[in-house]
Parts: structure tokens; sequence; C-alpha cells
């Protein structure tokens, strides 16, 4: 019974002491916390209201871990606590410093726009200055600014050798890459360091490096060749961002070699030459964006049997030839962007294949034929962009998806949807949209074609549909009145056709609508009423239609209005014909006059033009006079003298 209670009695002290401890933290760590609390306040903030003077609990006050048997700061997530207001804070690192166990710190969103210089303190000295060298190390470490600048990398940075997460973005470190972050930091398994104006080569680590598989460098100005051993030295990556930068040359061929890389983006750089074949057979590449680059050749042929690919955008390069790809196992396949490119031939027959295809972007090419009807099968299509080309023929109806968009359900899902980026025309301005933004975003452009025939009816049912645009071709017909079951519309464009009819009185139940244009058609009655929508709309929406009228229009619609055309009109009665009596009777004699100052100036200067015409005038005149002689008697038996 005695050996009980001593057991008893060291356990109770012992969760005591443990409970104590963890609630109380450590008074130079409490002191440090309320620095930072005044830092972050300066000068006349309310943030953070639980961290108190009077309370010695500090492990229990808000956007705080501590260790429960130390009792020591291990977890600091301040994002976001500074009141903007207050304008940008300049950081004092040194508060840090008396956190030996600190391993998380997220400073995100509270407008840190530099370090303090104090006599600091400062943070921006010489690599071997070791005297601010923390006695904590990091785990996780996420900083974000709005542009302004630190001038250099924190110097406590390179003390760290336990980093697994770093992310510093929207930071004007300036400087070279700091390879040194990933030779120093084995474990470093994602690195961000985003709109950082970093500049120079990118320079890899001296050695392979297989625990990093995040790796974000874009928007920044590194130049030169991407590094040709990458492969080699960061062969575990699954996400490469270097988007956004002055990088020239081509693609390394050891980029093909990492097998776990899922996503790659190397868009908007001077990067030229072929696109390795490689690339396309990457068993677990699922996302790739070259576009705006200065690549060149023709599509690959085909794809692995094992790829996964989901995205593939390409826009805005020098590639040319047609669209011969080869999808072999293509269920997943999710977008495909080939805009801006020099491509040829036709629309393939196999896009079909893609039966899941959510974004199918084709403008600014030379593609021609007609749209195979395997296309307008795809019902998962949101997004439909055939715009600029030669194509031909009649419109086909289509079905625009309404099921939601897929997800792909694994760990790199945020950055699927971050990275999607699109060109779009609405509202007749070309557009950029990117992120999530896209999933809800449904539209269809057709313009700038050479299509013909009616507009199908059927396109009334594309109710969830945002921008609807046929301008630029030789459409004909009336609009359908369907189109006003399209509720969520917000730009129509149908000018430059040769459309025919009335506007639809029931298009002015669409109240989602901010651009629509008819202008330079065939259309012919009075304009839609000025409610809602329209009563916004100018007369540039409805000019160079000769038979429309009413506002905002200069013509008045009444009974002096010539009658509209009609397709089957064939009469040339005056007040149904097109041709303008007075105007064809000054260009014939215009013409005639002219015809015969040409004859008479050739007759003058070459005489022997001038001997056949007088020639051929005099045996004209006699046959005309033997024609009279012998047919004069059998002309006056019929009255004629």
């Amino acid at each position: 019974m005695g050996l009980f209670l001593q057991v008893l009695t060291v356990l109770v002290i012992t969760v005591s002491v443990q409970g104590w401890v963890a609630l109380g933290c450590l008074e130079e760590e409490r002191i440090a916390l309320l620095h930072l609390k005044d830092s972050l306040n300066y000068p006349n903030g309310t943030s953070l209201p639980s961290w108190m003077k009077a309370d010695a609990h500090c492990c229990s006050w808000e956007r705080i871990q501590c260790n429960s048997s130390t009792g020591r700061v291990t977890l600091l997530g301040l994002w976001g606590v500074r009141n903007q207001e207050l304008g940008d804070w300049y950081l004092n690192a040194s508060l840090f410093l008396p956190f030996h166990q600190l391993n998380t710190l997220d400073l995100w969103n509270n407008r840190i726009a530099g370090w303090v210089e104090n006599k600091g303190n400062e943070i921006v000295t010489e690599e071997d200055d070791h005297n601010l060298s923390p006695k904590f190390q990091l785990e996780f470490l996420y900083l974000n600014s709005r542009g302004q600048g630190a001038r250099a990398f924190p110097k406590f940075l390179y003390h760290q050798v336990n980093l697994q997460y770093l992310a510093l973005i929207d930071i004007q470190i300036k400087g070279k890459f700091p390879n040194w972050l990933i030779e120093n930091n084995t474990y470093l398994q994602e690195l961000y360091l985003e709109n950082c104006f970093l500049s120079g080569p990118f320079l890899l680590p001296k050695n392979s490096h297989v625990n990093l598989s995040f790796l974000s460098i874009s928007m920044n100005h590194f130049q030169g060749q991407i590094p040709s051993e990458i492969g080699a030295r960061l062969p575990r990556l699954e996400v490469l961002l270097m988007s956004d930068n002055v990088f020239n040359g081509s693609i390394p061929f050891s980029l093909g070699n990492i097998s776990s890389l899922q996503l790659l983006d190397l868009s908007n750089n001077s990067l030229q030459g072929q696109i390795p074949e490689g690339i396309w057979n990457m068993s677990s590449l699922e996302f790739v964006d070259l576009s705006r680059n200065n690549f060149s050749g023709r599509l690959p042929p085909g794809f692995s049997t094992s790829s996964n690919l989901r995205y593939v955008y390409l826009s805005r390069n020098k590639l040319q030839g047609p669209i011969a790809m080869v999808f072999h196992d293509s269920s997943g396949m999710f977008a495909l962007d080939l805009s801006h490119n020099n491509l040829t031939g036709t629309i393939p027959e196999w896009i079909d294949r893609l039966y899941n295809l959510r974004f199918l972007l084709l403008s600014y090419n030379n593609l021609e034929g007609e749209i195979p009807i395997q296309l307008s099968r795809l019902d998962q299509l949101t997004l439909i962009d055939l715009s600029h080309n030669h194509l031909s023929g009649n419109i086909l109806s289509w079905m625009i998806s309404t099921h939601p968009f897929p997800r792909q359900y694994n760990s790199y899902d945020y950055v699927y949807s971050s990275q999607q980026s699109f060109e779009f025309t609405t509202k007749n301005v070309s557009l950029s949209y990117r992120g999530n933004i896209l999933q809800y975003f449904v539209g269809l452009d057709f313009s700038c074609n050479n299509f013909t025939g009616e507009i199908p009816p059927e396109f009334g049912n594309l109710v969830m549909i945002k921008v609807l645009n046929f301008s630029h071709n030789s459409l004909t017909g009336p609009i359908p009145p369907t189109f006003s079951n399209l509720k969520e519309i917000e730009s129509l464009d149908l000018s430059y056709n040769k459309l025919d009819g009335e506007i639809p009185t029931q298009l002015t139940e669409l109240f989602s609508l901010e651009f629509f244009s008819v202008a330079h058609n065939n259309l012919s009655g009075k304009t839609p009423a000025r409610v809602a929508q329209f009563a916004t709309f100018e007369e540039s929406s409805y000019k160079d239609n000769p038979f429309l009228c009413g506002e905002p229009l200069s013509k008045i619609c009444g009974a002096a209005m010539p009658p509209s055309p009609t397709p089957t009109s064939t009469n040339n009665e005056d007040n149904g014909s097109f041709i303008d009596m007075e105007v064809f009777y000054v260009t014939f004699w215009v013409a005639y006059i002219m015809v015969l100052l040409v004859i008479g100036t050739v007759l003058y200067i070459n005489p022997y033009w001038r001997r056949a015409w007088f020639h051929f005038i005099e045996v004209s005149i006699n046959n005309c006079y033997y024609f009279l002689v012998d047919n004069l008697p059998i002309l006056s038996k019929f009255g004629f003298s």
C-alpha cells in the first residue's frame, strides 16, 4: 500500500508539473511573445487580444503551440494578424531568437515590407557573420509580403538545417538562386521562391537531393539554360514550376528521366527548339504547360500507353503541321490548349476519344475543313474556342456539360487548379482566366471562320453558357428565338454575318447580358425594347443593318420604311429592288463614253488598226445595204416600208 501511494504521488507531481509547464511556458519566451505582439500592433493595432502581460499561461494563447514536456513554443501561426490599415510591417527577426524549439512559423498576409536594421540586429550582413546564429531550427517557414523588399535572404536561414517546407513569396530579396538552401537542408521537401526578384542562372545543388519533391521558382528573372543535369540532381521531383522567367535554350533531355514528375510548368519563357518526345512518355506526368515560348516543329505523333496526361497547354508557340497526336488511353484528358500556333489540316476525327475533355482551345491557327461530328458529341465540354481559323460548312448543334468539374483527389489538387490558365474572348475583349474560376466558366467561340448555313435552334439548350460568339462568318437565316433560354449568358456576339429576319423580342429576358452585337447583318424590323439590359446597348450593337429601325438607331420606324428584303425575291421592281437606278444610269453612260474614248485613242495611235477599222465599217455598210435591198419586198408585205 505504501509503495502504491509513493508511485501515485510521483505520477500526480509529474502530471502537475508537466501541465503547469505546458500552460505557463518559459518566461523568456513569454516576454518575447509580448514584444512580438507590440511589433505587430505598432503603432496602435489591436491584434492578438489574448496575449496579455498579466497572464503567465502563454501556451494557452491563440495561434501558439508548445511542447508538452518542455513548455517551449514550437509553433507560431501568425497569418493575417496585422491590421491592414496600419500599413507595412518592418519585421525585427531577432524577436524570434529566444524560441529554441520553434519549428513552424507562418507570417503570411501581414504586409511585411522589409527587415528592421537596428544598430538588427541587422539581418542583411555578410554570410560569414554568425553573431545572430539562432538557437531554433525551423521545419516550416512561410513568409509572404506585398512586393516590398528585404534586399537579401534573412540571415537566420543560413543556419537552418532541418527545414522541410520553405515559402518566400512576393518579397524583393534579389540575388542568385540559393542552392545552399537545398544543400544545407537535406530534409527539404517543398521550396517556394515565387516573385522574389531573383536573377542569374538557375543553380543546382552539388549533390543529388533525394527528398525535394516540390520546387517553384516562378515569376523571377532567372536566365540562361535549364541545367542539363537537373534530372540527376533532383531525381524525386513531383512538381516543377519555372514559369515567367527568361530561360532560353531547349528543354534538357534529363527532365524525361524524373519518373515521379507529375506537374511541369515552363510557360512564359524564351525556350525554343523541338519539345523532347520523352516529355510525352513520362508515366506520372499529368500536367504540362509549355505555352508562351518559341517551340517549333510538329506535335508528337502519339503518347505512351502509360501516359496519365490530363492537362496539356502548348499555346503561343510556333508549332506547325497537322494535329496528328494519338491518345491511347485518354479517358482522363481534361484540357487541351493548342491555340496561337501555325497548325494546319483538319480537326481530327479521333477527337471523340477524349470523352472527358472539358476545355478545347484551337484558336488562331490555320485549320480548315468542316467540324467533325465526333467533336459535337463530346458532352463534357464546357469551354470551346475554334475562332480565327479557316473552318467551313455548317455549325453543328452542341451539348455543354452541366456536371460538376471532376476532382483529381491527389495531394496537388490546389496546385492543379491554381496553375490552369486560358485566354478567351468575352465582351469583345481577350482576357486571361486562371484558377478555380475556370470550373464555372462556360463559353463557345466560333468567330472569324467561314461557317455558312443557319444557327441551329438547339443552341438555346445551353442554359449555363456565359459567352457565345458566332461573329465574322457567313451565317444566314434568323436569330433563333430559343436564345431567350440562355439565362446565364453575359456576352452574345452575332455581328458580321448575313442573318435576316427580326431580332426576337424575347431576348430582353436575358438579364445577365452585358455585351450584345448583331451589327453588320441583314436584319429587319424594330430593335428590341429599351428595357433591362437592352437599355444599356448603344447604336454600335445594331449598326449596318439596312432594314433595322428604332432606338438607339437614328432611323425611325414608320410607314415610309422600305420593305425588308426576302431571300426569294427575284423581281427588279423599284420598290423591291436592291439596284439604285440613278446610279445605274450614271455608271452606264460613264462606261459608254470611256469605251468610245479608248477606241478613238487606239485608232489614232495605230494606223494598221485604223485601216482595219475603216475596212470593217465599209464591209458592214455594204452588207446592211444588200440585206435591205434583198428583204425590202418581204418586209413591205408585213406593213414595213
